[in-house]
């Protein structure tokens, strides 16, 4: 696992193009990371399984198990490692439809390498929270805590179970309430980049926060949208 402090940390790529895996994992290693390989699906779940990776390089056109179901499965057992997905859809509907299914981003091929370090490094940052974060106070909101020095919120005492960019959404927006933050501020801060026009992953976080919170809690409602700019939090009694 990822040791404080430094940048290191285990990688598994998922991917059945031999050529492109073994050039990640060559270029991963020259940063100090290590890597797993998988070429199908189902050999990718045993290794995400046994061998406790920090990130997850995902393929979707994979033989025996696709990305999507990976990803679903993935997080059906609770592993809440960031995920990016490679792939050569890209249509809008594959971009939502992944991030529904639990990644955190997306990237099309052919891709540049360096752009994809710099995702790996932006993910494992956010993923392991940095001093600022560990040394902020927990944020309690009517029957909502939310702890960023475990990167755990508990909804009535029951952990909320959200992955990393989930829990990294909801700290921001109810940290900032009842500031209204736009898309653009909402994915610089979280993603750690400009946000592309047209990116919808913003929207895709926010629709599976609000399923998780309306399932714990549904008779509040958290997170409410400003129609063409953005969100706020706001804790309300539910309609």
């Amino acid at each position: 696992m990822i040791a404080a402090g430094d940048m290191s940390g285990r990688i598994l790529i998922v991917e059945d193009d031999e050529s492109i895996s073994e050039s990640i994992c060559y270029n991963l290693k020259k940063e100090g990371f290590s890597c797993l390989q998988a070429a199908d699906g189902l050999r990718g779940l045993r290794l995400l399984r046994s061998g406790k990776p920090d990130l997850l390089i995902l393929d979707l056109m994979l033989p025996l198990l696709d990305g999507w179901q990976f990803c679903r499965q993935a997080r059906q057992e609770g592993f809440d490692l960031p995920v990016i997905v490679l792939s050569a859809r890209t249509s809008e509907f594959d971009k939502v439809e992944c991030l529904s299914a639990g990644a955190d981003d997306y990237i099309t091929k052919p891709f540049g390498m360096a752009e994809l370090i710099a995702r790996v490094k932006a993910q494992l940052r956010r993923a392991r929270g940095g001093v600022k974060e560990a040394r902020e106070k927990l944020i309690e909101a009517g029957p909502i805590i939310i702890d960023p020095a475990r990167k755990e919120a508990l909804a009535q005492g029951q952990s909320l179970r959200l992955t990393p960019k989930e829990f990294a959404l909801l700290s921001l927006l109810a940290r900032e309430a009842p500031r209204a933050l736009s898309r653009e501020e909402i994915y610089r801060t979280v993603w750690g980049y400009e946000m592309l026009h047209g990116d919808r992953a913003v929207d895709v976080f926010v629709r599976r926060l609000r399923k998780k919170l309306a399932q714990r809690l549904p008779a509040y409602t958290f997170l409410h949208t400003h129609h063409g700019f953005g969100y706020k939090f706001e804790v309300k009694e539910a309609a």
